[in-house]
């Protein structure tokens, strides 16, 4: 049943769940105000074979429900958050943030659908500051950011443009020394979901949560360091049913059941509370983002 099981998280390729990964090298755990934060360093062909995923660091955040956590819950989770993203963005461009340095956060996804506006949400509620110095040099300095802009650039069924072309465009028009792209992602577990935040250094594929895989926004096609930054909002409902009789034990591999999940007319699962969950978690990752981009 292994196979049919999908999620974006790295945490929850089959790998990492069957084995003992405490014990290797390429993983380690820390907590820092209340948030459990898991490093994977998928750093070889053999581990990107195991995983089941693109070479890269993937740190996952597990910091319970977002959607009903008390103010002082949301600043130390968007602290923690924000701390992590800004080591990983000074890494990457092997350079401190300054007033110079440049920042294109791009929010993926499809603002009228609700589990799949985290994205938008999320540009939306950014202090965006790249047009500032042109009308006053003393407001750019006061907000104490870099230069910072966003896009929201919808999806191919909404603009007839791939993604990756638009972002493209606005990096050859903007040249920011990196990317952050936001996105919401698939999980295979129900208490994933808007419950942890993965970050890496790999890129992203646009639409892979839902088997409707785009071009990927990564170093490679953009040719600037690119960081996803996600949040698992659906589970997929055959992948919800694997994996509830994997947990259980259960190895069934009957044909009627098989002919039922495998049907191609699957649908996504996504908590009843998504549009307090799409608030709570753009929220939550916006401020995470202004405060990793503080000079």
């Amino acid at each position: 049943m292994n196979d049919r099981i999908y999620s974006d998280l790295a945490l929850e390729s089959n790998y990492a769940m069957s084995a003992n990964i405490r014990q290797s090298g390429e993983y380690s755990e820390s907590e820092k105000r209340g948030v459990r934060i898991c490093r994977l360093d998928i750093n070889s062909q053999e581990l990107v074979k195991k995983y089941g995923r693109s070479q890269g660091r993937y740190i996952t955040l597990v910091c319970g429900r977002m959607w009903l956590f008390s103010e002082r819950e949301l600043e130390d989770t968007s602290l923690t958050l924000g701390e992590e993203l800004r080591a990983m963005i000074t890494e990457l461009c092997g350079k401190k943030i300054s007033k110079s340095f440049s920042v294109l956060v791009a929010g993926l996804g499809n603002a009228e659908i609700t589990p799949d506006a985290i994205g938008p949400r999320t540009v939306s509620k950014l202090t965006v500051t790249r047009h500032i110095p042109s009308i006053s040099d003393k407001i750019f300095n006061d907000i104490g950011q870099c230069t910072v802009s966003a896009i929201a650039p919808g999806v191919l069924a909404q603009t007839g443009i791939e993604t990756l072309e638009l972002i493209r465009g606005a990096v050859n028009n903007t040249s920011p020394d990196i990317v952050i792209a936001v996105d919401a992602l698939a999980a295979r577990s129900c208490e994933r979901l808007a419950a942890t935040v993965q970050i890496s250094d790999s890129g992203i594929s646009p639409g892979s949560g839902i088997g409707n895989l785009r071009k990927a926004i990564n170093r490679e096609n953009l040719g600037i360091p690119v960081i996803a930054l996600g949040v698992p909002t659906v589970v997929d409902s055959a992948t919800l049913v694997y994996d509830a009789l994997e947990r259980a034990g259960i190895e069934c591999a009957e044909d009627k059941l098989k002919s039922v999940l495998d049907n191609e007319k699957g649908f996504f699962v996504s908590p009843k509370e998504s549009d307090v969950i799409a608030d709570s978690v753009s929220l939550m990752i916006s401020r995470a983002i202004d405060l990793a981009l503080c000079v």
